[in-house]
């Protein structure tokens, strides 16, 4: 059947719409910060044949992973078992999207009698039990039993209705019930309008004009990602790069990709890289497959739509048993922290072929949980946040500062942490001279300091960029190191990436992310573009100096 260009854009725009209201309805009902403020949840609209059609724009992990999560639960609850209404849950990390945080909901749209489709939101839940408050523990976490409450597919909702016992089992292994209970009721919210939109879309426009429409959705998408894959040089681009450790006294984990570009198909291939490790780091393949596919998408074309369409010329291969693909039980709670190093690997590579299109490194993010007892209330608090610095240098332009690298959350609000757990932040700011210097300069890294005012707490990093700095490229210097530091105006004591430390009400830590990587010869920058960095505190007369030779009293 073909369908109007007029007639396909109304469909297009409607199931976009879909996905964005679901993401509006999980953030305005949720209950976590993670998932209110900091905006770690996705949603995806699917096609009667689990396809994935249409995104939200929200965190590329999530929704790379969706696919295989909605063929797995299939598998499990056939299309002919499901009904209105019902709502499968999974958190495994080889079936989802890679750490037990993450749940996923599904839930198919029917119309009349007929599924047409199916919704899915990803929360990144603050707490699932295990070793350590808030489910990420890297350091002497060795197999994924002890990461916390797995979930394999189990229909969480019949007919709009919570199943109380699933529920109860859940919120009984969690330590704060009440905001993951919130979070999922939040999801089922989602799922539930996103159900009924893309019924409503399917009622209004017809059965074979919608699903007429998905055919040449998918079918452009592809077109349009196979015709950006062929500007690429063929040929084949490699790249290292590392991960610090996976814990104290550790070694580095190495990254290694080779990129194959043939025609319009590109093998992106892990297989050289480190074998999975005993920590809670592994990168399990479906994660590994979200985020290079999402790297490949931005590298060829940032706005175009991520679907099953688009995915189809790109390939991801790790050899079983590797960082990248590791055998199950490997633990992997915090492989949030590998997300960029994909990227930047990749990003390595590709830029070999289309240098106007490579970006230094990004400055590493910041996810450290903090957790104990609330001396206000006798409950137990998780603190979990999320800390960006800066975006490499670029062909063109300097990177942009504390901005989310790779993913769509954002900074939690200082008044937020304050007002619902028992800390106090000292200081939110940049700093200056982290970024690398180069003709476009690297955004700066980001400095937070976090008092516990609780009588104790364990507090579980999760960072990296400690000991190798965020690359440069094309003459580009790299960013400023990572620091954690315990007590910076005391005692001060520089804590591992991925530490584990007990605190004491008093205790400050000081998160100090990494500066982004430059771009291009530091000698070639405009002295205009060093003046307004000193202006605007990003760098100081001594960086200046240092990174660029430049001095404002010769100059003004």
């Amino acid at each position: 059947m073909t369908i109007d260009p007029i007639t396909l854009t109304v469909v297009w725009n409607g199931l976009l719409s879909i996905a964005e209201e679901m993401g509006s309805t999980l953030r305005r009902t949720a209950f976590s910060e993670a998932v209110r403020e900091g905006e770690d949840f996705s949603t995806g609209v699917f096609d009667a044949q689990a396809r994935l059609v249409a995104q939200g724009n929200f965190t590329p992990g999530h929704l790379g992973s969706m696919p295989y999560v909605v063929k797995t639960v299939l598998e499990y609850f056939p299309a002919d078992t499901l009904q209105p209404g019902d709502a499968i849950l999974l958190n495994d990390s080889f079936l989802g999207s890679g750490h037990f945080p993450d749940c996923f909901l599904v839930s198919p749209s029917f119309l009349q009698d007929r599924i047409v489709g199916y919704v899915v939101t990803t929360a990144h839940h603050i707490d699932v039990g295990g070793a350590a408050p808030g489910s990420q523990r890297v350091h002497g976490v060795t197999e994924a039993f002890q990461e916390g409450l797995r979930i394999l597919p189990v229909k969480l909702i019949r007919g709009g209705a919570f199943d109380q016992d699933l529920l109860r089992m859940i919120l009984g292994n969690v330590r704060v019930p009440e905001k993951v209970e919130g979070d999922l009721r939040a999801q089922a919210n989602a799922t539930r309008a996103g159900a009924l939109r893309l019924s409503t879309l399917f009622d209004e426009q017809g059965v074979d004009i919608v699903e007429a429409a998905h055919e040449a959705i998918l079918d452009r998408s592809e077109q349009r990602m196979r015709e950006l894959i062929g500007d690429i040089p063929d040929g084949r681009y490699a790249f290292e790069d590392q991960l610090d450790d996976y814990g104290p006294d550790t070694p580095p984990i190495i990254v290694a990709v080779d990129v194959t570009v043939a025609g319009d198909e590109v093998e992106v291939d892990f297989s050289r890289s480190s074998d999975q490790v005993p920590a809670a780091l592994n990168s399990y393949i479906n994660y590994t497959r979200a985020y290079t596919m999402f790297a490949v998408k931005v590298f060829c074309d940032a706005l175009l739509p991520q679907n099953h369409g688009g995915m189809r010329p790109i390939r991801t291969v790790a050899r079983e048993g590797s960082f990248f693909n590791p055998k199950f039980p490997a633990s992997s709670g915090g492989r949030a922290a590998v997300q960029i190093r994909i990227f930047d690997a990749i990003n390595g590579a590709l830029s070999q072929a289309l240098p106007h299109r490579g970006m230094g490194a990004f400055s590493h993010w910041s996810n450290p949980n903090i957790g104990g007892t609330d001396p206000e209330t006798g409950k137990p608090f998780v603190m979990y946040d999320l800390g960006f610095g800066g975006y490499g240098g670029r062909a063109d332009k300097d990177g942009a500062e504390g901005l989310a690298p790779v993913m769509n959350c954002r900074n939690i609000p200082v008044e937020v942490h304050e007002t619902n757990t028992p800390v106090r932040i000292h200081r939110l700011e940049l700093m200056a001279d982290s970024g690398g210097a180069g003709k476009y300069r690297g955004g700066t890294g980001l400095r937070k300091d976090v008092e516990l005012l609780a009588e104790s707490a364990v507090m579980t990093g999760l960072g990296d960029r400690h000991v190798n700095p965020p690359f440069g490229i094309f003459g580009g210097k790299p960013g400023a190191l990572a620091y954690t530091i315990l007590n910076p105006n005391g005692n001060a004591q520089e804590l591992g990436s991925k530490e584990v430390v007990n605190l004491m009400k008093g205790d400050v830590v000081s998160f100090q992310l990494s500066g982004a990587g430059g771009y291009g010869d530091p000698a070639e920058r405009d002295p205009a573009k060093i003046k307004a960095d000193l202006a605007d505190g990003y760098v100081t007369p001594d960086g200046a100096r240092n990174h660029y030779g430049y001095s404002s009293q010769e100059t003004d």
